[in-house]
């Protein structure tokens, strides 16, 4: 039996949480962003790293730049992998987006972190789930982890407080059309 002692509702509540959005619909890294804005709005710094998007002009990291450094994005992925031709190169680019963001998140800086489209990395086992796990685990006990990407491993979606999937009822790129500013990126 353990000693210590029951958490208060409050302790509960200042608890980090581990939040999936995954699913086949649009919206999962729309969600994360209005979760980043949230949190910016009551002084909570945000770091978010994009381990596919690529260093091209998005709508949101132009708007990051309106916080005043609460809210950073690092786009370190090199687009869409699923077109690789260098899966090898990929699987290095995550490793080293990984090593980033643990070195970033170890500074106790950022009360929000989120890893978009990781569940991309991690069904395509250019990573192993496993060790994302263990960080979550590890992580310091305030900070929220927000994970975003179709075909979220089982044993995330097991290990997360919150899951929501995104179900595609519509889309215009279904009737091809082009993704759109403002509204894709």
């Amino acid at each position: 039996m353990s000693s210590a002692a029951p958490m208060s509702v409050a302790e509960k509540d200042r608890r980090g949480l581990v939040i999936v959005h995954t699913g086949d619909g649009k919206g999962k890294t729309t969600a994360a962003l209005g979760l980043a804005l949230r949190a910016v709005g009551n002084g909570m710094p945000v770091l978010m790293i994009q381990f596919i998007k690529g260093k091209w002009k998005t709508g949101e990291r132009e708007a990051a730049k309106a916080f005043g450094g609460l809210f950073e994005i690092h786009a370190m992925g090199e687009g869409f992998t699923w077109d690789t031709k260098d899966p090898d190169r990929d699987k290095r680019k995550v490793r080293e987006a990984w090593e980033f963001t643990k070195e970033k998140a170890a500074s106790g800086r950022y009360g929000m972190l989120i890893l978009d489209e990781i569940n991309y990395v991690l069904s395509y086992d250019y990573f192993p789930v496993e060790e994302v796990l263990g960080f979550l685990r590890d992580r310091p006990p305030a900070l929220h982890v927000v994970l975003t990407g179709r075909n979220a491993p089982p044993a995330l979606i097991e290990a997360a407080d919150l899951v929501t999937e995104m179900l595609d009822i519509k889309h215009p790129f279904n009737e091809g059309r082009a993704a759109q500013r403002g509204i894709e990126f």
